[in-house]
């Protein structure tokens, strides 16, 4: 995987410490399908996943994590979800926990390939036959795929004490 410039400057200063980052989930659809990606650190099938660069818009990092990663052009729709990722320790030690912005987007062009090395496949799936994910990838998916007009906000009901769905936009 790839480790953004930014992302290397900090870890020379701090080492393997907690990094609190943002980043996109891009759930591109299309046809009753999603994209998926098949990992090439862990083997799973997941939406296109990355980290937003210094000063990018989101959207904006979600339609270039799905080019670069896959090769496809897709639309942002619209912001499907907001939630914090369980923190991350990677193989080196880093430590890691993210703002996750999941975004539904439409496909426009182009055939799926793993575009960069960060996935060993990548293909269209039928919504209602998905491969093994995380329950938290299927969430992700599911809210992108929702017919809804407003985010869906991810909230504890006491801090530490895990999280559930917000029961209004509002949260």
């Amino acid at each position: 995987m790839a480790t953004p410039d930014f992302i290397l400057a900090l870890r020379e200063k701090i080492g393997n410490d907690p990094l609190w980052l943002s980043g996109v989930t891009a759930v591109v659809l299309r046809e009753g399908h999603v994209l998926l990606a098949q990992r090439a650190d862990s083997g799973e099938w997941t939406a296109v996943t990355g980290i937003i660069d210094p000063g990018e818009q989101p959207a904006d990092a979600a339609v270039r994590e799905v080019r670069e990663e896959t090769g496809v052009e897709a639309v942002p729709e619209r912001l499907a979800m907001v939630h914090v990722t369980d923190p991350v320790v990677y193989g080196n030690g880093d430590q890691a926990q993210y703002l996750d912005l999941v975004f539904r987007l439409s496909w426009q062009s182009g055939d799926p390939y793993p575009a960069d090395g960060e996935n060993t496949a990548t293909r269209w799936f039928p919504l209602d036959a998905l491969p093994p994910m995380t329950d938290d990838m299927i969430a992700r998916i599911a809210a992108a795929a929702a017919d809804e007009a407003a985010a869906r906000f991810v909230v504890s009901p006491r801090p530490g004490h895990g999280h559930r769905a917000a029961d209004s936009p509002a949260g």
